[in-house]
């Protein structure tokens, strides 16, 4: 492929072709999943959001499936920081701000976000037990619509030339609660050894959004089960600890 490499995952290449960028899949990668990310996007794009716009699903000459989209050029916010370190909490508070005016929106036709915790639940490995104790805790937290990124993390959010910011990788959206997809956030920095920016982070959110911090503890022994189905074998000490929800009782 002659196009140019922006980044790379195990699964997953994303190439710049002009304006227009191409996120190809592994051969193997599950076909639900691509055209369910693609759609996510596109309902997405539907609340006026800045995200990259979706031209098309197709099939490369190699048989991989690719989703073709707006470029939009810039730097994320994780380049920023390790570029600028001494700015870290400035790009931090960007952060925040980009996330709640993401939870200012709906998307009403995307994904429940609920729905898929208790899924995630039931695919964790977890004894019987702890399941059921989460799927109670999940079912007794208040019922929200709020647009929720799923992988909100510096890394997708793309600060343009012009200083706009957009959010890239929109596989596990859905709607459902903020503190939710905050924890979350907190989780990621926290599995990625960054103890301070986690702490600056979930202190600044639960200031700007009025949001007890407790509230949003809440939910990490449920996003903790959530993470435990990708299987990173490195994680999973950390995460059992999170998960315990007799701490957060």
């Amino acid at each position: 492929m002659a196009f140019n490499e922006i980044a790379t995952r195990a699964n997953k290449t994303v190439y710049r072709d002009g304006g227009h960028c191409l996120k190809v899949f592994a051969a193997d990668y599950n076909k639900a999943d691509i055209f369910n990310e693609a759609l996510n996007q596109t309902r997405v794009e539907e609340t006026g959001m800045f995200i990259p716009k979706v031209h098309e699903l197709k099939r490369l000459d190699d048989g991989r499936l690719a989703i073709v989209m707006e470029y939009v050029a810039g730097k994320s916010l994780a380049t920023l920081i390790a570029e600028n370190p001494n700015k870290r909490s400035e790009y931090i508070e960007r952060l925040v701000d980009v996330q709640l005016a993401m939870h200012s929106l709906t998307a009403p036709n995307l994904n429940k976000q609920r729905d898929k915790f208790n899924a995630k639940i039931d695919k964790s490995g977890l004894d019987a037990t702890t399941r059921y104790e989460l799927h109670v805790r999940l079912d007794s937290m208040p019922k929200h619509n709020k647009l929720c990124h799923g992988d909100f993390n510096p890394s997708n959010v793309i600060i343009t030339d012009d200083g706009r910011a957009c959010v890239i990788d929109w596989s596990h959206a859905t709607i459902g609660n903020a503190s939710a997809d905050t924890a979350r956030t907190y989780l990621l920095f926290k599995l990625a050894g960054d103890d301070a920016s986690a702490e600056e982070y979930l202190a600044l959110f639960c200031k700007k959004s009025d949001t007890a911090r407790q509230y949003v503890d809440q939910w990490l022994p449920i996003v903790a089960a959530s993470q435990m189905v990708k299987g990173k074998p490195e994680e999973r000490d950390i995460l059992a600890k999170w998960v315990d929800v007799c701490q957060y009782e």
